[in-house]
């Protein structure tokens, strides 16, 4: 199943897109020079922001296919899916039970621009994509319900997406929005960034990106965990990306020496 799309709207390519930016730390083709420029000076600060970039990818794919191996889970929301990258979520998941549903949801007109690429659904499942702000989550939940049903278990992950979202901002509602529409044994997956192991070159990325206009903000392990107060956290908890669940990978290469700057974990709803 595939949804209709409006046509793709303009894509200002003046500005430097965090979509874009990670799609250039992944080796993506699908960025322009202004997110190039952005992306080598974050690497000048921190050499190991691409490092960073693909562990938290394979964060993503662990945590997956955890989900649908071990906890059953057969429906997933992804909100701020960014620009496809393969093996991306429905391919993982429907890899193991092709009669998974998946909902994308981005409001990044290049995310849009290709959305055939996430809308490669196995004959039995279903995936669609929905152009919606991260930060109108009821709007989301309407519109995912065309496609998933909330009286059962729905995976929602946030990767790499909260700390472009402060919390005057509504970081916080939107996660409990979120899990308050959910189903006992429901999942939350997120990843955000910490300066908790490298704090200057953090706060320098972090000012790199300000000066762009992009809002960034990294928080400790502790104000990370809250946003899974009322969850059970899974094994090992709250933990650099790097360090979730390793013998879940699958085709993961060397992230060679040094900090991965984004904690992750995985949370069960009662």
């Amino acid at each position: 199943m595939t949804g209709t799309q409006p046509a793709s709207p303009y894509i200002d390519t003046s500005r430097p897109h965090p979509a874009r930016v990670y799609d250039w730390y992944l080796g993506g083709k699908d960025n322009y020079p202004v997110d190039e420029e952005l992306g080598r000076q974050i690497m000048a600060i921190d050499s190991g922001a691409p490092r960073a970039a693909r562990a938290n990818r394979w964060f993503m794919q662990r945590a997956t296919r955890l989900l649908a191996k071990e906890a059953g889970i057969r429906q997933f929301l992804d909100i701020g899916t960014g620009i496809p990258t393969e093996p991306n979520l429905h391919q993982i998941a429907q890899g193991v039970a092709p009669e998974t549903r998946v909902v994308y949801v981005d409001n990044d007109p290049i995310v849009l621009a290709h959305a055939g690429a996430l809308l490669r659904s196995t004959p039995e499942g279903v995936t669609e994509y929905l152009q919606a702000d991260a930060r109108d989550p009821r709007t989301i939940l309407e519109q995912a319900r065309r496609v998933l049903d909330f009286e059962r278990p729905v995976a929602v992950s946030l990767i790499a997406l909260l700390h472009f979202i402060a919390d005057e901002d509504g970081a916080h509602d939107l996660v409990s929005t979120l899990v308050d529409a959910l189903a006992p044994g429901s999942c939350l997956v997120l990843s955000a960034m910490t300066a908790d192991f490298e704090p200057e070159n953090v706060r320098r990325g972090i000012d790199a990106y300000t000066a762009q206009g992009v809002t960034l903000v990294a928080r400790d392990k502790a104000e990370l965990a809250a946003f899974f107060t009322g969850l059970d956290l899974l094994e090992p908890g709250v933990v650099s990306v790097a360090d979730w669940r390793p013998e879940l990978a699958e085709g993961e290469s060397d992230l060679g020496h040094g900090p991965v700057s984004l904690y992750g974990a995985v949370g069960v709803k009662r």
